[in-house]
C-alpha cells in the first residue's frame, strides 16, 4: 500500500513538472503540442475533464455544415463534429504534425463516419477555399500559433459570409489566451462577437463573419 502511494504521487509529481515545465517553456515559444504528449490531449479522462460534448453543443454543429478544425491533433473533436455534421455535412482538418495526422487516420481505420479530410500545414497557410466553410474551430490551439493574426485572417476568408468561428479556451493549457485576448485579435481580422458560454476554467468564444447568415453544406 504504501508503495501505491508512492508511485502515485512520483506520477502526479511528474505530470505537474511536465505541466509547468511545457507552461514555462510557452512564454517564451508558441509551439504545438509534440505527438509524443497526444496522450495528453486525447482520450476519455480527456473528454470528461475537457467537456468535449459540452465544446461541440457550443459550437451550434448542425447536419449538412462544412466545419474546419484548425490544429486537430488526434482527433478528439474533429471526429465527433464530423458525426454531428451529418447527413450531407464535411469535417477538415489542418494540422501541421504529420505524427497527430498519423494517429488520427489510424483512428478513421476503425471508425470512420466517411467525412472526414486531412491536411497537413501550417495555420497560416491559404489550403482552404475562399468562403467554404460554414464554421472553423479552434480549441486550445491559437495560442500555439506564432503569428495569430495571420492565421484568423485565414479563418475569415475560409468562411461564408455569416459563418461562424469557434475558440476554446482552458486555464489549464499552457498556452492559454484570455477572453479579452481572443476577443481583441478576432476583431483586428473583422469578426464580430456573437456570444461567450463557460467560466473562468474554460470558455468558449464565437464569433461570426458580417455578412448573410450561414448556409448549410
Amino acid at each position: 500500500m504504501h508503495y501505491i502511494s508512492w508511485t502515485i504521487l512520483v506520477v502526479v509529481g511528474l505530470f505537474l513538472a511536465l505541466h509547468f515545465a511545457w507552461r514555462y517553456a510557452s512564454r517564451r515559444w508558441s509551439l504545438p503540442c509534440p505527438t509524443l504528449l497526444s496522450w495528453a490531449v486525447d482520450g476519455p479522462l480527456v473528454d470528461a475533464v475537457a467537456g468535449t460534448d459540452l465544446t461541440l453543443d457550443r459550437m451550434g454543429l448542425r447536419p449538412g455544415m462544412t466545419v474546419v478544425e484548425i490544429g486537430p491533433g488526434p482527433g478528439r473533436l474533429l471526429l465527433r463534429a464530423a458525426v454531428r455534421v451529418l447527413p450531407g455535412g464535411k469535417a477538415i482538418g489542418v494540422e501541421i504534425q504529420q505524427g497527430m495526422i498519423d494517429k488520427l487516420r489510424r483512428k478513421l481505420l476503425r471508425d470512420d463516419p466517411g467525412n472526414v479530410e486531412m491536411i497537413r500545414a501550417d495555420a497560416t497557410q491559404q489550403v482552404l477555399p475562399i468562403q467554404s466553410a460554414d464554421l472553423v474551430f479552434l480549441c486550445t490551439v491559437l495560442g500555439e500559433i506564432p503569428d495569430r493574426i495571420a492565421a484568423l485572417r485565414n479563418c475569415f476568408e475560409a468562411l461564408k459570409p455569416g459563418g461562424r468561428l469557434s475558440v476554446t479556451e482552458n486555464i489549464f493549457d499552457p498556452h492559454y489566451q484570455s477572453r479579452s485576448k481572443v476577443r481583441q485579435l478576432t476583431e483586428q481580422v473583422g469578426f464580430e462577437s456573437e456570444s461567450l458560454d463557460g467560466n473562468w476554467r474554460m470558455y468558449t468564444a464565437n464569433f461570426r463573419k458580417p455578412g448573410a447568415r450561414e448556409t448549410q453544406g
